[in-house]
């Protein structure tokens, strides 16, 4: 993937207000997403931070599903990557969150590969993910918006 590409996804944001479907959107290494007319972006899912305030988003779910080709005995097929991203109250002073889940789960070729980590870095979710997967079936091409990780052993 070109450092030009970009990736859009339709997702839900909820809080306790209520909820709101939104496009989250990778691109040049950033994710970004507008609530309520606020932009947020970072360099990561569980990092974003409000454009102009720095404010960390917190106190809410962002769900997303994300296409993902994996490869099976040679032979691409389409997959669904579905995340849920769960970002606890505001930590002290502008620290972002109090805690990130992060909950990924593959669906391909009618198996489900699930991974939950608890600190929301999802290449670490998505290397678990390869970690799970058959000796016969590889993911195709990293998650849009993130660094390709090593090779599985």
């Amino acid at each position: 993937m070109s450092s030009e590409s970009t990736e859009v996804w339709a997702g839900w944001y909820r809080d306790r207000a209520g909820a709101e479907a939104v496009a989250i959107t990778a691109a040049d290494g950033r994710v970004s997403t507008r609530i309520r007319g606020v932009e947020y972006g970072g360099g990561t899912f569980a990092a974003l931070r409000a454009e102009g305030t720095g404010a960390a988003l917190s106190a809410c779910v962002l769900e997303w599903d994300m296409p993902l080709p994996v490869r099976t005995d040679g032979t691409v097929q389409r997959a669904t990557l579905s995340c849920l991203l769960t970002l606890g109250d505001p930590g002290p002073e502008g620290s972002g969150p109090s805690r990130t889940d992060l909950s990924l789960i593959l669906h391909c070729g009618g198996t489900a590969y699930e991974v939950n980590v608890a600190d929301g870095d999802f290449d670490e979710a998505l290397a678990r993910i390869r970690r799970q997967l058959p000796p016969t079936v590889e993911l195709a091409a990293a998650a849009p918006g993130h660094r390709e990780p090593a090779a599985r052993a």
